[in-house]
């Protein structure tokens, strides 16, 4: 494990494996660098690559300065670049995705970004969270109802049945890890905020995302996710879409497939 300071001063700790050009890969919702799924995909990719993977402000050994804000994410982020040598390529999953865009849209030296399954709700007709959803998910946070906001979360956020929540709860591995990285619950609904209300997403937001840009999307993944990936691609300025079975991120990641892939683009 290592260690790079953000500029607010928070340590974010961090797993490097490999040789060749430097790549990042920043988790999404529940994701932290020990996540098994995770571990695989940079040993894969580690073959190819130097890699880089983090642990996210307040999860695993990171550290969590308060207040936290997005701004203090891409901070994070950049950090890491610097520590890689002052450009990478990124890899971002889910709401990980939202922060790599949104770190590239801020002007970090990202050589090829490659976006999976942002989970943006981009039409009126697809399931939605509730318009309060960032505002409760905080508060349960706040209350310290840890075992709440993650059903909270999962059911009215991710659209999990409630069923899965409760297996979930008897898996005591997986619901301990689920319950330490709770309180950042928050930080994943702010990235979000204002990208799931159903509406197309806002005309040259991301403009200045100029590095070309891989959208990839699983073929088994819902219906609300693949619009949103074809959305994103018509967003931006220079970018592919890979969609693919294999690629969906809401079961189970497919280490062997996505590494596949990455390595195709970010080596192409």
């Amino acid at each position: 494990m290592y260690m790079v300071t953000s500029k607010d001063g928070t340590q974010i700790a961090y797993d490097q494996s490999g040789q060749g050009p430097a790549l990042i890969l920043v988790g999404g919702a529940f994701s932290y660098r020990k996540f098994p799924g995770t571990v695989k995909l940079a040993s894969l990719l580690s073959e190819r690559f130097t890699v880089y993977n983090y642990d996210r402000r307040g999860r695993g050994e990171s550290g969590d300065k308060q207040p936290y804000a997005i701004e203090r994410e891409i901070e994070d982020l950049q950090a890491l670049i610097d520590e890689a040598g002052g450009s990478a390529y990124v890899w971002g999953l889910s709401s990980g995705a939202v922060l790599a865009l949104q770190a590239a849209a801020s002007g970090a030296n990202i050589t090829k970004l490659a976006l999976h399954e942002p989970p943006f709700i981009v039409d009126a007709e697809d399931r939605q969270p509730p318009k309060d959803f960032f505002k409760q998910v905080t508060e349960l946070i706040a209350d310290n109802r840890r075992a709440e906001a993650i059903k909270y979360f999962m059911t009215k956020g991710m659209g999990a049945p409630s069923f899965v929540v409760w297996i979930m709860r008897l898996m005591p591995g997986v619901w301990s890890n689920l319950t330490a990285v709770a309180h950042t619950l928050p930080y994943d609904a702010a990235l979000l905020e204002g990208f799931r209300g159903g509406k197309p997403l806002p005309a040259h937001t991301w403009s200045a995302v100029q590095m070309p840009t891989l959208v990839l999307e699983g073929t088994e993944s819902p219906a609300s996710m693949r619009r949103a990936a074809q959305a994103l691609v018509k967003a931006l300025p220079r970018s592919q879409l890979k969609s693919k079975k294999g690629l969906g991120h809401t079961k189970k990641l497919d280490a062997k497939i996505i590494s596949s892939e990455l390595a195709t683009f970010f080596m192409g």
